[in-house]
């Protein structure tokens, strides 16, 4: 069976226990060219992106969680390039807001307001705040939908689970 060409980038930076931190999964991007022409990930991405994967809350990640990471990444770079209509590398408010409902999600516009200033810079978001926003969308609905199980659009949270998750996140 041939090996899986993303291995190679992965394993260049593992150690001995084949997980990888966030430091390590800033080189293996970086040296993937996952991000193209845009900036390489910084690292607070880099965290994040961990804690969406992160199910043992070890801080790391393997070579299954990498994989998965991969394919979301690459879902998330093609929704960028779409939006980024004018290729400057950055999407503009009312794109942000097009590529995060395209992913299903209804924000109000309070919300996407808040995710402007929260990830542009001059009122654009480059791609890897853009990816830094996708992933904290991903883990907050996920961790909302887990305590939603009613689907009403509604949970409870006790205080000390919140914290839990919102400074995981």
């Amino acid at each position: 069976m041939a090996q899986d060409p993303l291995f190679g980038y992965f394993s260049a930076v593992a150690g001995a226990d084949q997980q990888i931190d966030a430091k390590e999964l800033q080189q293996c991007l970086t040296s993937s060219g996952i991000s193209g022409t845009y900036q390489p990930f910084n690292l607070e991405t880099c965290r994040i992106m961990i804690s969406m994967l992160d199910r043992d809350y070890s801080g790391k990640m393997g070579f299954n969680e990498f994989k998965e990471l991969w394919s979301a990444l690459n879902q998330w770079k093609t929704t960028f390039m779409t939006y980024d209509r004018d290729c400057s590398g950055t999407v503009e408010p009312h794109e942000l807001h097009q590529a995060i409902t395209s992913w299903g999600y209804n924000l109000s516009p309070n919300c996407l307001a808040l995710l402007v200033k929260r990830y542009g810079q001059d009122n654009r978001i480059p791609f890897d705040e853009f990816v830094s926003c996708a992933v904290r969308l991903r883990l907050a609905t996920d961790q909302f939908r887990r305590r939603d199980t009613a689907q009403t659009g509604s949970a409870q949270f006790l205080y000390d689970d919140f914290m839990q998750v919102v400074m995981y996140i």
